[in-house]
């Protein structure tokens, strides 16, 4: 199955992509979560209308990437979640959006949602590591704090 990349899909490539990969990977991951759209004539020529939309989302480059993971590992970041009562359990858990709001409110970088990477669900009160994938040789563990509101 032939595919134009939306977004950046690790070890498959970047967005704007044309991709051929297994119908089954396509069709049953890629499709549904909208990281993929079938190549036709028409999509081809969307190509570098993706490329640009990303690019203007994108770090630059290497030397970008460093000082934004330096800009990150000095800041506090604080997430404020609606808890039960005193037991420490969210009511939902904390997304990857609400950290890159948390980060650009606590006077960081403008960061991609796409990019933070929770590894466990954050459902708890208290400091939780997320790490942000900066660009493909770089990445940064930062440290969030979440606290009941």
């Amino acid at each position: 199955m032939k595919l134009i990349l939306t977004a950046d899909v690790p070890n498959l490539g970047a967005p704007g992509d044309v991709v051929e990969v297994k119908d089954g990977y396509g069709r049953n991951y890629l499709l549904p979560r909208k990281f993929a759209i079938p190549a036709t004539r028409g999509a081809e020529k969307q190509v570098e209308q993706i490329r640009r939309a990303q690019k203007a989302r994108q770090i630059r480059d290497l030397g970008h990437a460093r000082e934004v993971a330096g800009q990150l590992g000095n800041l506090s970041v604080t997430v404020k979640a609606k808890a039960a009562n005193d037991s420490g359990r969210l009511f939902g858990s904390v997304t990857p959006a609400q950290v890159v709001d948390a980060v650009k409110a606590a006077g960081g970088p403008v960061l991609d949602r796409h990019a933070v990477e929770v590894s466990s669900s954050i459902k708890t009160v208290g400091t939780h590591p997320v790490t942000v994938r900066l660009h493909p040789e770089v990445t940064a563990e930062l440290q969030v704090a979440v606290v009941a509101s």
